[in-house]
């Protein structure tokens, strides 16, 4: 395969991001086979080597058209190509629109808007409105958009029309070769700054850079001897150095300019904390894999990408613009002493972003581009982006089929789900529903509660849904939540396009009031194209006389914890979920304190209120107390680490008075060799085989948990027997495994659908 890149410039003329990315991506894939050539503007004796990748080099002054047509003949004279990969609109829009490679299938990178970049820094609006048009007329032209990071992602899709189905989300890689720790103190000497701390900021001089901001925030610190090194330049360079000696730190900044790679090395080497103060249009901060290559953490800013980027590998985040609190964090990360320990932290966190994985992912999207290959389309709807069972599940799925689909969500609110399916691979955007028909309770279903306003606005929801599916035209619907396949299912409808309900609720009462009931089998039968139910408890209860049974997916930090070996401990008991009255934790409190009179066990009870319950959660400690367990009942609220908590857990009761559709914890309990114990009736009676994998009692008995958990807590070898049970019965629900069952529901309501011969990617 032959493909040509054409990127901005050669790094001897700026060593931008921009063009250390297009070298290092070239030497990778040449690496793996690839026949890659790169054209980028130069200047005459800035020519090819072999250690810069660079091959064709078009003069680099006059006119940004003038030098979109040079690099358009410097394409030509390369020959036929498999595919162009574009890293910059501004050189290719000629070769991309009208000239040598209109006809090639293309691949392009958006690093960062380069309109909105320009008007940053102060462009006239004209200018921004041709660079605007350049750049959607090459984004129009793509068969691939790759983006750094989600927050891209997000922006290509808003500001630019950019089809959801277009995009690939890779993040950068780094040379882990030539960025690796050394010598801290030769460091030092080949940088010239020795003595106190380092703190260094490597970016380019520009104000979006947020260096007015880090120097602020210096010069609120207590420095003592430390030292501010700037590594970089641009044209902000005279007023950051002016600003530096009018905050009176001008003596303990160092602007180091621009330096080659061994130098750059040297500084990430010497430096006891990077810093990356970005305001404004970050994409994902190649620095920040560079430093922690060199073992030395980073600190960075709330900014697009940039903040997706520190949360994946485990740094420090801080608000943009605002000096104090970044004075505050970075002595505070100072002060946290960077040892040997932290250097293999942050080492290990880079080495997961090597550059021959980027070179493998660009292969894959090379080929597909060349055969024309399109991954299911699928739109997938949630009506909340809070982290409840269903989300977590439908984001570790997503995960799942990556490769297999290409997954487009739209939230009707914005929240932490929204950050989680990107990091799974899909792309996000939220469509907002009016807060009084999105938080409509279950018990309201019914046209004598249903307020009338509610009932428009939803409506309404649905017109402007069904508008965005036509924009979008993806080949299927998927439907997360109950109310999203109540009105997504109508949107769907609407718009023509098949619909599948992953039904995650049970349609019964008492869990639904009769009319809901009554709605939603009604619905079921005339919305969805396929049904799907997250066990066949659920399924059942749907009342379709067929679909799929489709089980939410592991927790993939989820491990078998290993067997304690002193059998006279105390055994650990856990109950984790929200805390509601139908999830029975009144009930497994009751049973314990009637199984352990006099002790000899302990209670976890992990999870919160989230749905007006607190009045039902601030009774549980009222409860433990009158029946005198309180020292031995430990109410642990939300916990974000389950894996954790399951590690130091011997049993874990699922306690449900009402028939729990599918029952996460319990799948989550046994893949981490707990034992469990749950009811007799809905999800969790169809994951465990009572006396194999886990114990069965009925539902709602208090005095048959409680014998259950007398005998689990008697008896190490029953334990340890249903706990390794429990790990082979669960492999069988990890993302991996799941991805056919969903694949194969998506694919049959596709195919129920008119056939479509246009399968290209489409920009809406």
């Amino acid at each position: 395969m032959k493909v040509v890149h054409v990127g901005l410039e050669t790094s001897s003329l700026r060593a931008g991001g921009l063009n250390r990315y297009l070298e290092a991506l070239v030497a990778a894939e040449r690496a793996q086979g690839i026949d890659a050539v790169t054209v980028v503007l130069g200047d005459e004796g800035d020519a090819s080597t072999e250690s810069r990748n660079t091959d064709v080099v078009a003069p680099s002054h006059g006119s940004q058209l003038r030098r979109s047509v040079r690099v358009d003949r410097a394409v030509r004279s390369i020959g036929p190509v498999d595919v162009a990969d574009l890293h910059f609109a501004g050189t290719g829009f000629v070769a991309a629109c009208v000239g040598s490679l209109r006809r090639t299938p293309k691949v392009v990178h958006f690093q960062g808007p380069w309109a909105d970049e320009s008007s940053f820094t102060g462009a006239s609006r004209l200018n921004v409105a041709a660079k605007r048009a350049i750049e959607r007329a090459v984004y129009r032209r793509a068969q691939r958009v790759v983006v750094l990071s989600g927050a891209f992602a997000s922006m290509a899709i808003d500001r630019y029309g950019v089809a959801p189905w277009a995009l690939e989300v890779v993040a950068p890689g780094v040379d882990l070769d030539r960025f690796s720790p050394g010598d801290r103190a030769a460091s030092r000497a080949a940088i010239g700054v020795e003595g106190g701390r380092i703190v260094l900021a490597v970016r380019r001089l520009v104000p979006r850079m947020g260096l007015e901001v880090l120097l602020r925030a210096w010069s609120e610190m207590e420095r003592r001897d430390d030292r501010l090194v700037v590594v970089g330049d641009g044209p902000s360079a005279a007023e950051l150095r002016h600003l530096a000696d009018t905050l009176g730190v001008g003596d303990t900044v160092r602007f180091l300019g621009r330096l080659d790679d061994d130098l750059l090395t040297a500084c990430y080497r010497a430096a006891d904390l990077t810093v990356v103060p970005s305001v404004a249009l970050e994409g994902f901060g190649l620095v920040v894999l560079e430093s922690l290559a060199c073992g030395t953490p980073v600190l960075g800013t709330d900014v697009d990408g940039l903040a997706e980027a520190l949360g994946l590998l485990g740094q420090s985040v801080v608000a943009a613009g605002d000096a104090s609190a970044l004075s505050v964090a970075m002595a505070g990360a100072l002060d946290a002493a960077r040892g040997s320990e932290t250097a293999r932290r942050c080492r290990a966190a880079a080495e997961q972003h090597g550059w021959a994985a980027v070179a493998a992912r660009h292969r894959d999207i090379y080929e597909s581009v060349v055969t024309g290959d399109v991954p299911l389309r699928v739109v997938v709807l949630d009506h909340t982006a809070v982290l409840s069972g269903g989300e977590l599940a439908i984001a570790r799925a997503v995960d799942g089929v990556r490769g297999s689909a290409s997954i487009h969500a739209i939230l009707a609110s914005d929240g932490p789900l929204r950050d989680r399916l990107a990091a799974s691979g899909a792309t996000v955007e939220v469509l907002e529903l009016n807060d009084a028909a999105r938080s409509v309770p279950r018990g309201s279903v019914h046209p004598a509660r249903l307020h009338p306003l509610a009932a428009l606005a939803t409506l309404r929801y649905v017109a402007r849904l069904a508008r965005r599916l036509r924009q979008l035209r993806p080949d299927v619907v998927h439907t997360n939540s109950l109310k999203s396949a109540l009105y997504g299912g109508a949107a769907a409808r609407l718009a023509g396009i098949p619909c599948v309900w992953h039904v995650r609720d049970m349609i019964e009462t008492p869990y639904l009031p009769t009319p809901a009931v009554r709605l939603v089998r009604g619905a079921a039968r005339v919305l969805p194209t396929v049904v799907v139910a997250n066990s066949a408890s659920t399924l059942r209860a749907v009342g379709v006389p067929r679909g799929h049974v489709v089980p939410s997916p592991l927790d993939p930090s989820i491990r078998p914890s290993a067997r304690r070996q002193d059998g006279d401990a105390v055994v650990r008991f856990a109950i984790v979920g929200r805390l509601a009255e139908w999830k029975g934790q009144r009930l497994a409190i009751e049973a314990f304190a009637s199984a352990f009179p006099d002790g000899g066990a302990r209670l976890r009870v992990v999870g919160a209120a989230m749905f007006g319950e607190e009045s039902y959660a601030e009774s549980l400690p009222v409860l433990a107390s009158s029946l005198g367990v309180s020292d031995r009942v430990e109410f642990c609220g939300f916990v974000d680490d389950v894996a954790g908590v399951l590690e130091e857990t011997d049993v874990v009761v699922h306690a449900s008075i009402l028939p729990e559709p599918f029952g996460q914890v319990v799948i989550e309990a046994m893949g981490a060799r707990c034992a469990v114990v749950v009811a007799d009736a809905g999800g969790p009676a169809d994951l465990v085989t009572d006396g194999v994998d886990g114990v069965v009692y009925p539902m709602g008995d208090r005095d048959a948990l409680a014998e259950a958990m007398r005998a689990l807590a008697s008896d190490p070898a029953m334990r340890a027997r249903l706990g390794d049970a429990g790990v082979i019965a669960a492999a069988s629900f990890t993302p991996a495994a799941l991805a056919p069952m969903l694949l194969e529901a998506w694919n049959e309501a596709s195919a129920r659908a008119r056939p479509r011969t246009d399968r290209t990617p489409r920009h809406g």
